[in-house]
């Protein structure tokens, strides 16, 4: 009678177990949405200036939008706009660019991962912008003779954007 009682026991204390188990599971906390997402390439093997450029082009821009620009930038289809002595070209509303692969390549990888973060973050993309993009010398490796090979740090930040903003 006395290890019946025992074995019902027992069990009442093993299902009180689960329950709080169960319960931890089912309560987790709700994740915090954020406001902007942040990407960052350091030591990058691309000029400085190039860098600048490509910043100033994909600012203001969505993540998916500043992605397929820098696409056709890749096939030579769209040229990034820069001031100074470079070739003209025949595009509208540049004066002036070049075709810059490599630093294209570099920050097209970091733009995939500014969008990972932005969706881990809970962003509508549809309504995030690129509101910070900037590129700065990072440390210069010697060369063999005395040269410096150009390396580069860039920071792309994206904020979600309020629908009434978003429209305009």
């Amino acid at each position: 009678m006395e290890e019946q009682k025992i074995k019902s026991e027992d069990k009442k204390v093993d299902e009180v177990k689960t329950e709080k188990a169960g319960d931890k599971k089912a309560e987790k906390p709700a994740k915090v949405k954020k406001e902007e997402a942040i990407a960052l390439g350091n030591n990058l093997h691309i000029s400085m200036k190039q860098g600048k450029y490509i910043s100033k082009f994909i600012k203001g821009k969505t993540i998916d939008t500043a992605i397929n620009d820098l696409q056709d930038v890749l096939k030579y289809r769209r040229a990034v706009p820069m001031t100074g002595e470079y070739p003209h070209r025949s595009q509208p509303g540049i004066m002036a660019g070049r075709y810059p692969q490599n630093a294209s390549k570099a920050i097209v990888n970091i733009l995939k991962g500014l969008k990972g973060n932005a969706i881990a973050n809970g962003m509508d993309l549809d309504n995030t912008r690129i509101s910070h993009a900037s590129s700065s010398f990072a440390s210069l490796p010697s060369k063999r003779g005395g040269g410096r090979f150009k390396r580069a740090n860039i920071i792309i930040k994206a904020n979600e954007l309020k629908p009434t903003e978003a429209k305009k």
